[in-house]
């Protein structure tokens, strides 16, 4: 699978570059040349094909120019030691929960798909590399367990003062570990601002050999689109009606993701999501991208600290603009329409709805009207634990569930005895990086 900058055609990269290098120097985003026809793979698969399993075999489909079978089956059994849950709410309806992985959020999927991916890269071109990211959250504590065991890879995370959470002391850089969390005096924009202005140091970024772990890493991206295989594995022998998946839109990274794999052939009929600023209807009720209005040329460049998936997109709409204007659903929905849907799937299926969840249900609600449509199957994508919208579920419902454990020590506080850097100091920043790239 070969990829090219949303910028320029013309500039293109392999799997490897794309993940090394991960933002063009042109500014955009790598999004893949040609998507291959994945059909004899994914309808392969059954209700007992495991995760890891899948998503072997659709990277070594992807990418076996660049890798054995072998290597991307290794990828895929370290990255994924569980499955996402799937279960059936009523004939009709079927919930995706794809957060009961170490720290109860998506982003450990993706997260460690990109982290085993490198490690296997750079031990097979004997090099090593550093993720530079900014985080007030779930990323650092996604790390701390992602990390675990690498040897070439190092990460280096910044946050705002008191910010970090979930990140073992053992995995601390100065511990042996191979994680160098840095606190900034400052907001979580300061800490975007430092790493976006590393970023612009072309030759700085290819010297240290600096790449992201956020979604502006295509390698953090793609392995999004087996999530909906996934799902379709489950579904496959229970109906054979159309398809939908439904989640919130986020940033857009699980729309792409998804139209990605109804570019190699997965069976679907559409995908749901609640409407926001970017991603909208017009007048005539077909789905637009508002963003497609403003010339590439007059845009800022790609952001390696916070992305946005809007401009891949774009680009798979400009490519097939006519049939995704009626396969992407936006719908516009309110505060009560989600605190309604929350509370309907409650009341309903006894499912504890994050705010995310809520409204991808009430958009779901908005588009299809009843969803027991005979021959109708809608995947309902649940990307976080609800344990984490406490204060939403308490406000509606008057209960949450409880806490397990490890997404009580996932989001723990870290202590940091270390003097926080000033909110424009980059150049501490880049000391520390080229430190640990001579290590």
């Amino acid at each position: 699978m070969k990829f090219f900058s949303t910028r320029n055609a013309q500039n293109t990269a392999g799997f490897k570059k794309a993940i090394l290098d991960c933002i063009p120097s042109d500014g955009g985003l790598y999004v893949p040349v040609d998507t291959k026809d994945l059909r004899r793979w994914i309808l392969y698969t059954n209700e007992k094909t495991t995760f890891a399993s899948l998503a072997g075999a659709l990277t070594s489909a992807m990418i076996n120019e660049e890798f054995s079978p072998v290597i991307c089956e290794a990828i895929a059994t370290h990255a994924f030691p569980n499955d996402p849950v799937f279960r059936q709410l009523d004939k009709n309806l079927f919930i995706l929960e794809l957060y009961h992985g170490a720290t109860g959020t998506f982003k450990d999927f993706g997260v460690s798909y990109l982290t085993s991916t490198l490690e296997t890269i750079l031990r097979i071109d004997g090099k090593k590399a550093i993720l530079l990211d900014a985080t007030t959250g779930e990323l650092g504590a996604c790390m701390s367990k992602a990390m675990q065991g690498k040897k070439l890879l190092k990460s280096v995370l910044l946050a705002p003062k008191g910010k970090f959470r979930g990140i073992d002391e053992k995995n601390f850089v100065w511990n042996g570990g191979n994680i160098y969390p840095i606190e900034v005096s400052g907001t979580e924009e300061d800490c975007h601002k430092i790493v976006r202005k590393i970023f612009e140091d072309r030759q700085l970024v290819s010297e240290l050999n600096l790449t992201v772990a956020n979604t502006a890493n295509i390698g953090r991206l793609l392995p999004q689109a087996f999530f909906y295989t996934f799902a379709f594995s489950r579904l496959k022998n229970i109906t054979s009606g159309d398809i939908f998946y439904a989640f919130p839109a986020g940033n857009y990274g699980n729309l792409v993701s998804g139209l990605y794999g109804w570019r190699m052939a997965l069976p679907v009929n559409g995908f749901i999501v609640p409407a926001t600023p970017e991603l909208t209807l017009d007048a005539a009720g077909n789905c637009i991208v508002m963003n497609s209005m403003i010339p590439l040329e007059k845009r800022t460049p790609a952001d390696p600290a916070s992305p946005s998936n809007i401009e891949r997109l774009e680009q798979i709409f400009k490519e097939k603009s006519l049939m995704l204007r009626s396969f992407v659903y936006p719908a516009a929905v309110s505060e009560k329409e989600v605190e309604a849907a929350c509370k309907q799937l409650f009341m309903k299926y006894k499912v504890y709805a994050d705010y995310d969840t809520a409204s991808a249900y009430a958009a779901v609600l908005k588009r299809c009207g009843a969803v027991s449509e005979e021959d109708r199957a809608i995947v309902l994508v649940a990307r976080d634990s609800p344990v984490l919208s406490k204060n939403f579920l308490m406000h509606n419902l008057g209960e949450s569930p409880e806490t397990p454990e490890a997404i009580t020590e996932a989001f723990k506080p870290v202590k940091l005895d270390r003097t926080p850097l000033a909110p424009d100091d980059s150049g501490s920043v880049i000391s520390i990086l080229k430190s640990l790239h001579l290590s």
